[in-house]
């Protein structure tokens, strides 16, 4: 039985222990995204690819940390790239441009760091 999500006016949550790949579906030739918490201190947001799909390149002016949750991302940091697949991490270093691609389904949680 689901109980009700925490809502707080800033994100909303389930109650108890979610998987979260079930959180986000994958949308035909899109990338969607689903911010789960936002503090003055960071975010936590959801990501879904279809296939084929990419952020394009871009800097952040802080931290982030990519958490592959299923399929496989091809991660570009400051000119070099990586695959990082289904339990693998990726560190994305304030102020260094990245990038991310999906060879595949691609499911991510990213942690932004503010403080």
């Amino acid at each position: 039985m689901a109980l009700p999500p925490v809502e707080d006016g800033r994100n909303t949550w389930p109650h108890g222990a979610v998987n979260l790949i079930t959180l986000i579906e994958v949308q035909p030739g899109g990338v969607v995204s689903r911010i789960l918490l936002k503090r003055k201190s960071g975010n936590v947001t959801l990501f879904a690819f279809d296939r084929g799909q990419e952020l394009s390149e871009h800097t952040a002016p802080f931290d982030a940390l990519v958490q592959v949750l299923q399929g496989e991302a091809v991660i570009t940091v400051a000119g070099n790239s990586a695959t990082v697949r289904a339990g693998e991490a990726l560190l994305l270093p304030a102020g260094k441009p990245h990038a991310v691609q999906a060879p595949m389904e691609l499911r991510m949680l990213l942690t932004m760091i503010r403080e």
